[in-house]
Order: C-alpha cells, then sequence, then structure tokens
C-alpha cells in the first residue's frame, strides 16, 4: 500500500476509534428505551431524518419513515412488479394519456376520515409542484379526474412511459387533503407528525432519540401487522449502533447504518443474517457534485483536473474497504437497462491533472497551491465524510487546497440547495427505477430551484441535455428511450458537473427472530406491513 493510502487508511480509522468512546452512555440509552417497548421490532436509522413524511424532500432517512404511515397507490415486487397498495386495478389507455386506478375501499385515515379519490388527486398535483423530483416525474399531468369517491384518473399531454413505477409510497405519498389543503405545505406539522392509511400511527418523536409507530387496529390490511409496535432509533456514534445490532437492542440495520468494517465479524454471529435484495427501487450512486458557479469550477479544465486527480479503485479500497464497485457516468451500473457501459473515463493520472490546471490559468503559487476549496458531505453516514477526507490529500497532490466543513442535514440542505454557500458536495443520489424519475432532477435546467433540495444542485445548464431529457420522457419505445439516456450520459461525462465515484454496497444486517422485513422492491423503505418477529 503507497504512503498515501495507508496515511488515508489511519485518517479513517481515527475517526472511527473516536467514536467508541461514547459507546457507554449511548448503549445506556438505549438499554433504557428498549425496556420500556419489550416485543417491538427496532430500526435502526441514521442519521435522524429532517422530517417524516418525504412529500417535500428525498432525504434517506425521511425515505424510510414515511412509508409507515403513509401509503403509496402501488407496492412492487423483488422484480419490479406492480402490486396493488391502495389502489387494487389500474389500467393504461392505448395511446398512454389515462391512467385509471380503482381505490381501495373502507380505507380510513388515522383520524377516522374516509380516504377517497380527491386525496389521490389532491397528492399527485402536489408532489407535481413541491416534490424535488415530482416536477420531472409528474411534468406531463394535465389533470386528475375523480368521478366518483374510489376513481382516480391521471389525464397526461403527453406520454409517461415511467409513470407507473414512481407510484410507491416512498416516491409519490398519498396524504390527507383536508389536513393540508388551505394550511399551507412547508410548515404543516403532518410533515413531522404525519396522519396516513397506513399500517402504523405515528405516535411521538424525540429528537435525538427515537419514533415510535403502534400498530393501526383498524388498517385495511387486517390482520396485520402482526407486532403492536415499531421504533425507529437513532445513533450518531458507529460503534454504539455495531452494539446495538450485535446484543439485540435493535433488531434491523439498513444500509450504511453499521461500519463497513465491522460487517463481516457482524455477520459471522449466530443470532444475525445478511440481505442483498430489497434495493432494487433505489440504485444509489455517491458522487462529487460542483458549484458551476464557483470561478474555478467554471472552467471545464478545473473539473477535468479534479476528476483525473481522483483515484476511484483506491477511494473504493480506502473508503469502503473494497466492498461496492467504481462507476463512471450519470446512470448507475445496477440499473443495467440504461446505463451504457462504454463510457470514455477520465482516468486516474496526476500528470494531467497538473497539465490541465497550468492550461486553465492556474499555476501554483508560492506555497505551492492554486487556489482554496470548500468540501461539504451529507451527513447520513460516515461514508460521505470519509470520502471527503480522502478527497482533501488527494487534491492538495494537484494543488488544490480542500477544507472539509461538517454540519447536520438541516444546516446542509439550507448551504446546498438554498443558499449556494458551498463549492462541491460529496452525497448520495438514487437513480431510481428510471432515469427519468432519478436523474433527469440532477441535470435538468428547469429543476434549477433555489430551497428544493436534491435536485439540481450544481446549477447545470445544457439544452441539448434538457431536449433529451425531456424527449425520453415521452418515448414509448424502449429502444429508443434507450439511445437517449445514451447520448445524455456522453454528454454529462463530457461537461462533468459531477463525477460519480462509486456504487455503495447495499444491504440490510437483522436479528433472526425478524422476518417478512424485505419482501418490496424497496425493503425496510416499505411499510413493513407483513413484519414479524419471534419471542
Amino acid at each position: 500500500m503507497s504512503s498515501f493510502l495507508k496515511q488515508a487508511v489511519r485518517r479513517i480509522q481515527r475517526g472511527l476509534c473516536a467514536g467508541a468512546v461514547l459507546l457507554g452512555l449511548s448503549g445506556a440509552v438505549l438499554a433504557q428505551t428498549a425496556a420500556s417497548d419489550a416485543g417491538a421490532v427496532r430500526l435502526l436509522l441514521e442519521p435522524e431524518p429532517p422530517t417524516a413524511l418525504v412529500l417535500t424532500t428525498t432525504a434517506a432517512g425521511s425515505l424510510t419513515l414515511s412509508p409507515k404511515t403513509n401509503e403509496g397507490l402501488l407496492a412492487f415486487s423483488l422484480k419490479l412488479e406492480p402490486q396493488p397498495q391502495l389502489a387494487t386495478q389500474w389500467s393504461i389507455s392505448p395511446d398512454g394519456l389515462q391512467y385509471t386506478f380503482t381505490l381501495r375501499q373502507g380505507v380510513k385515515w388515522h383520524d377516522g376520515t374516509p380516504f377517497t379519490s380527491a386525496d389521490v388527486a389532491y397528492s399527485i398535483l402536489t408532489l407535481k409542484e413541491v416534490h424535488p423530483r415530482g416536477r420531472s416525474t409528474f411534468a406531463n399531468v394535465e389533470r386528475v379526474a375523480t368521478p366518483d369517491a374510489h376513481t382516480a384518473i391521471i389525464h397526461l399531454s403527453k406520454p409517461a412511459p415511467y409513470l407507473l413505477y414512481a407510484l410507491a409510497a416512498s416516491e409519490s405519498p398519498i396524504v390527507a387533503r383536508h389536513l393540508f389543503d388551505g394550511k399551507g405545505i412547508h410548515a404543516n406539522p403532518q410533515l413531522t407528525a404525519p396522519i396516513g392509511t397506513g399500517p402504523w400511527i405515528f405516535r411521538e418523536w424525540v429528537k435525538g432519540s427515537h419514533v415510535i409507530y403502534d400498530r393501526n387496529p383498524d388498517y385495511w390490511g387486517a390482520p396485520k401487522p402482526a407486532v403492536q409496535r415499531l421504533v425507529i432509533r437513532f445513533f450518531p456514534d458507529v460503534a454504539a449502533r455495531a452494539a446495538a445490532i450485535e446484543t439485540g437492542e435493535v433488531d434491523i440495520a439498513s444500509g450504511s447504518t453499521v461500519a463497513l468494517t465491522e460487517l463481516e465479524r457482524l455477520v459471522a454471529k449466530p443470532n444475525l443474517a445478511l440481505e442483498e435484495q430489497g434495493w432494487q427501487y433505489t440504485n444509489n450512486i455517491t458522487r462529487v457534485e460542483f458549484n458551476l458557479d464557483n470561478p474555478y469550477l467554471q472552467h471545464h479544465k478545473v473539473r477535468q483536473a479534479i476528476a483525473h486527480a481522483l483515484d476511484k479503485q483506491a477511494i473504493l479500497k480506502v473508503v469502503q474497504y473494497g466492498y461496492g464497485k467504481t462507476a463512471n457516468g450519470p446512470i448507475s451500473p445496477d440499473l443495467e437497462r440504461f446505463h451504457l457501459k462504454d463510457l470514455p473515463d477520465h482516468a486516474f493520472d496526476l500528470k494531467k491533472a497538473n497539465q490541465l490546471l497550468d492550461e486553465a490559468g492556474f499555476p501554483r503559487g508560492a506555497n505551492r497551491v492554486r487556489f482554496a476549496l470548500h468540501a461539504d458531505y451529507w451527513p447520513n453516514s460516515s461514508l460521505y465524510r470519509r470520502t471527503a477526507e480522502f478527497i482533501r490529500p488527494a487534491l492538495a497532490r494537484v494543488g488544490i487546497a480542500v477544507t472539509v466543513r461538517s454540519q447536520d442535514a438541516p444546516a446542509y440542505l439550507q448551504r446546498v440547495y438554498t443558499d449556494r454557500d458551498f463549492d462541491f458536495t460529496v452525497h448520495p443520489m438514487s437513480n431510481l427505477f428510471d432515469p427519468t424519475v432519478g436523474v433527469q432532477r440532477l441535470y435538468w435546467s428547469k429543476n434549477f430551484r433555489k430551497g428544493l433540495p436534491f435536485s439540481n444542485g450544481s446549477g447545470y445548464q445544457n439544452p441539448e441535455v434538457d431536449r433529451l431529457f425531456e424527449a425520453a420522457a415521452i418515448e414509448p419505445d424502449e429502444h429508443k428511450r434507450k439511445e437517449l439516456f445514451n447520448e445524455v450520459q456522453r454528454i454529462i461525462v463530457h461537461d462533468l458537473p459531477d463525477i460519480t465515484l462509486f456504487v455503495p454496497y447495499n444491504f440490510t444486517l437483522y436479528n433472526k427472530k425478524v422476518g417478512n422485513h424485505t419482501i418490496t422492491a424497496d425493503g425496510t423503505n416499505g411499510n413493513l406491513a407483513d413484519i414479524t418477529k419471534l419471542p
């Protein structure tokens, strides 16, 4: 291992060891809560999300919470086959301009109000306006007709071949019209204390500790759920999280909540098992996104130089401990239907990086520094902090001084998407099940809106990319859609508004007493109505 890699590993290990100091305190708090919730299923989530409803955000933690209370029209099997949820039947007109849904009867909101087609119409049209992906997902929606209380008809101006697959709870939650209409959206208390139709009734959110849901006795899917209580626990300390799943104080740890350094040891425990399914709906990537308003990063050659200065294989080895795989371009290789395999890559080449920076007009100064940048990272996992910490010395080798900044999730969202007070960020993004829904939002110039999180944060504008995305969004022919997305990928890899680094290793670690936690394409981001737990 090179001295550079050794230093990077030591920096990351020091961060992990420091966290272990808090283990005793965190474990004591968890044990106290666990004693009062005997028999509950406990799910580990980190970091604490900004909301419990994904009407206005796509924050990862919110995607986990929201479907427990607020369901979608459809669910999707592990093979991405549509299944009934709030809709029992659906049909699409031959011209692709009309989607008709027969809604489940006898469903009530948790406050006792009947669920009707008016709720569906309100939700779809609201998602179109306020959801980070909704502007593109529902761009072609003209109106939602409600001929009766149990029928909703979505009318489109143009075909939307991806639309049916966007109707899962974690992507397009159905909310109660009577709790939102005329009461505002962004400051509505429903965002943090939601009333839904789902199997779990929201009880409390103690900031910094937990969210509690109780079984919905009037759930339309009764006798589900079989468990009386669902507790979502928050642990900022990575060592405490590992101890909690190991000792049985929590039952499920999904995604990056458990350190990869602990994974092999934990999987060997007789009470624990690993599940790799349940990520088909998300298709996450980790990337660097540039603020194209930055005077240095406006230069194409500077962005090229940064790409050549980053050794993706080394990042995977040091940051991901060898788990996952490197990636190139805006579409994840896991989204095989649309990923273009033969994209040109900016290979690791320090000589080329230095040459490009010289050509861009930024020579090294007396202190060997060309210019300075700030790196901000999404705080929902130590993975993104470690990635930013790797990038800092990597760019120092070509004369770019990087300062890594940390903040909580609300401050990060404010800085990046509202104030635009950043140079580049390190964060995950979900490609989801279709590029129109998961990828277009990140590069479409019409999705560059201050205050809209998880959107076009770079401020990227390319009329040809806009045209290609918009054409793909209405193209019913799968082969032609793929060709349009192929060209999108070629242009974005050339323009470099961002750099895709790797595809993380996605997994769910669970106690063997718990069953039926991963039966849909969104895994533990589903409603968990079917979950069971042995005594």
